[in-house]
């Protein structure tokens, strides 16, 4: 049985395996009955549009049905031990997919269930966007190694993912974030001394100078919701606008996991203007989801 907590969850070679199955599968426009007769439950304690949508849809694509659970409407709302959640959907269901805050839940979720659990998005980690995402850039490029990858902005579950893929694909990545918001610390050093190229500074214009690809995302994910203020102000300088964009390489694509807040983290003119990738980028969350889900079952 497999699980699908985050990059770190695939052997050496089975991250590029996945970009080329979801390439194939983009490409096909592929379906199949792999999942037939199974059902799959969405714990989603985090509102969410593309996550959910591509994994519902990309569920039936491979044949199969899904339940959507939130705190709301089950006994998650009522505080009933994950170990609990965990043991008796695993008498219902023949899977996980879970959003969720702490990494911690995931985990554990797996851990006492006999049924695989994919981490659709938590605090720490957001594995199938960042996937998603290499396949987006190797639709452009298929030299991942010698690449320059930039994220402009909170050291959050993207930067941390970010970081666990350039384990895998071997491109440069240069992280920019202000004090007090860079990424996880252990994150940081386990791919370090895996051989990772990572360079985290608090200058945005040192990070993007011949990027690639820039990232970024939105200042306060969420449940930060009340620290908007305070992030507003420490970001002050981090927006990914024409001037800052200037400095990436000429070709350079954007990307955003969305959703954006134009005039923030993004300037509307970089958003909508042609080095942008990000509609791209959304739909490729189908067919990535797709390949994890085969990696999982077949």
């Amino acid at each position: 049985m497999k699980h699908f907590l985050s990059i770190n969850s695939l052997m050496a070679t089975e991250a590029m395996d996945l970009v080329l199955r979801a390439k194939e599968m983009k490409d096909g426009d592929y379906r199949s009955d792999l999942l037939a007769g199974k059902t799959l439950a969405m714990i989603f304690e985090k509102a969410s549009t593309r996550t959910r949508v591509s994994f519902e849809v990309g569920i039936r694509h491979l044949g199969g049905d899904t339940i959507f659970m939130t705190p709301a409407d089950s006994q998650l709302g009522r505080s009933e031990p994950l170990n609990d959640t965990a043991r008796v959907l695993s008498r219902y269901v023949q899977g996980m997919v879970v959003r969720t805050f702490a990494q911690k839940n995931v985990e554990e979720l797996a851990r006492h269930g006999s049924i695989p659990v994919v981490n659709a998005l938590t605090d720490m980690f957001h594995p199938c966007q960042i996937m998603s995402d290499m396949l987006t850039i190797y639709e452009r490029t298929t030299n991942l190694k010698d690449l320059v990858i930039s994220w402009i902005g909170d050291g959050n579950n993207m930067a941390n993912s970010w970081i666990n893929a350039s384990v895998y694909f071997g491109f440069q990545l240069n992280i920019a974030c202000p004090e007090g918001y860079t990424p996880n610390t252990a994150v940081l050093e386990r791919a370090l001394k895996m051989g990772a190229k990572v360079y985290v500074t608090d200058d945005p214009k040192a990070a993007i100078a011949g990027s690639h690809f820039v990232n970024t995302d939105v200042w306060a994910s969420m449940g930060q919701e009340a620290e908007q203020k305070k992030r507003e102000k420490a970001f002050a300088g981090y927006q990914l606008d024409e001037e800052l964009l200037a400095l990436a390489d000429p070709d350079a694509k954007v990307l955003h996991c969305l959703p954006a807040h134009r005039g923030e983290e993004i300037s509307e003119s970089v958003f909508e203007g042609p080095q942008s990738i990000v509609f791209d980028q959304a739909e490729n969350r189908l067919h990535m989801q797709k390949a994890i889900l085969e990696w999982i079952y077949s």
